[in-house]
């Protein structure tokens, strides 16, 4: 009996008779730099969104358009993610991880370039679609391929460990940005993100190895991935956790798309101090995700931890919603600051346990589930994002909102699909 959490010995049986490396061996023998490389793909999309968002009160300015309708260059942008990953994933199944990823990122490099000359707010709109639908391919095949070499307990440390290198681009992403302003405007931004863009595939196309051996990719086209799908969404814990996952993004996604307004405009702190404060909101998210990976995961039930976070999400946005509606009187910057701390922090839990939870009931057509996990947050997340502005920049009551509803119907998903209280049902697969 394999060790649980061992890259699956299958893969290498089969590719040794085949007299070739087995994926898992590679990924051994490169193993530090393919975790960084998967870390990076995973921090496509906070290094595309959070390194703008210093800059969204000067693109209002410099495009001459409505905060709302510039917010709307983030719902694009992810929109574009959780499309793209719908069409990726399937991809990957059946042509390999590299392929797909390769083309992605270059299609990705060239609508980042085009974001940094866009003349209007319409075409970078149109422009961050395009630089979503290919972003999409990091995101979803980073998660196929974590799901190719491990299972169980090693599955949800490793997603801890992806957080903890994604995480370090929200970190540092909004700083970036904010000291880019300093020299530029919102265009070197996306310079900035063009030069980052081709340096990944760069190494992607030197050093990630194939994971997916061919004997494991399907032959079908589209007919068979949409029955693929279809199974996994027949699965109700499978269903619950994407779910469950997809809201409690779109409660972060609230913040990330009305934080810089909020900050900014209502609490008249300077880019660089916006900057500071998402960044040591981030710095909470990655330390309690290496708190789980490390300490909670192999001890504690991903059930239990995912519940405690939830009920820790719900309880933050409560605070959140009661400050900004002056239930407490006039509240300043800080005691607002310290709500969206607790609610992103307790992110590092609730994400990574949603995916691995949900990943470990599927033990093939891995592509395919991690495209709907991503699609299911991202365009959740899309929906999220407008509504935080519909109120105007003058008042912070819709983002406490959205991220409170978001809260509620992940707790509720979480509870009703997943029945987190039947061991049997959280752990049965859903593929034999």
């Amino acid at each position: 009996m394999p060790e649980q959490g061992a890259p699956t010995p299958h893969l290498e049986q089969q590719t040794a008779a085949a007299g070739t490396e087995p994926p898992a061996a590679a990924v051994r023998r490169t193993g530090l730099l393919v975790t960084l490389l998967l870390g990076g793909l995973t921090a496509t999309p906070p290094l595309a969104m959070d390194m703008y968002l210093p800059s969204l009160p000067e693109v209002t300015d410099s495009l001459r358009a409505p905060a709302a309708t510039v917010q709307l260059t983030l719902t694009a942008c992810l929109l574009g993610m959780a499309l793209g990953q719908l069409v990726v994933g399937p991809m990957s199944d059946r042509w390999g991880r590299r392929r797909p990823l390769l083309a992605g990122l270059l299609v990705y490099v060239v609508a980042t370039a085009l974001c940094a000359v866009a003349p209007n707010v319409e075409f970078l709109v149109g422009f961050r679609l395009v630089q979503g639908l290919a972003g999409a391919a990091g995101i979803v095949i980073a998660r196929a391929v974590v799901r190719d070499l491990y299972d169980g307990v090693a599955m949800a440390r490793f997603f801890s460990t992806l957080m903890l290198i994604g995480g370090v681009a929200p970190i540092v992403a909004p700083l970036i940005g904010g000291q880019i302003l300093r020299v530029t405007d919102w265009r070197g931004v996306f310079v900035v993100l063009t030069v980052i863009g081709a340096l990944l595939a760069a190494l992607v196309w030197v050093k990630l190895p194939e994971t997916l051996p061919t004997a494991e990719r399907h032959t079908g086209g589209v007919v068979d991935a949409l029955h693929s799908m279809r199974r996994l969404l027949a699965d109700l814990p499978f269903t619950g956790y994407m779910l469950t996952g997809g809201f409690a993004f779109a409660a972060l996604f609230a913040y990330i798309s009305a934080s810089p307004f909020v900050v900014q405009e209502i609490y008249g702190a300077s880019p660089q101090t916006f900057s500071l404060l998402f960044g040591v909101n981030s710095v909470g998210l990655v330390v309690v995700g290496q708190i789980n990976g490390k300490v909670l995961v192999g001890r504690v039930g991903l059930d239990r931890v995912l519940g405690v976070g939830l009920l820790v999400v719900t309880a933050a946005a409560a605070a959140l919603l009661l400050m900004t509606t002056g239930i407490f009187g006039e509240v300043g910057l800080f005691p607002v600051a310290a709500g969206l701390f607790v609610l992103m922090s307790a992110m590092g839990v609730t994400l990574p346990n949603a995916q691995s939870l949900a990943l470990l009931r599927t033990k093939h057509s891995a592509g395919s589930a991690s495209a709907l996990l991503g699609t299911s947050s991202f365009l959740i997340g899309a929906v999220a994002s407008p509504l935080v502005g519909m109120a105007g920049e003058d008042t912070a009551v819709p983002m406490a909102v959205v991220q409170l509803a978001a809260a509620l119907v992940a707790l509720l998903c979480f509870m009703a699909m997943c029945r987190p209280w039947n061991r049997r049902a959280t752990t049965e697969g859903a593929e034999s």
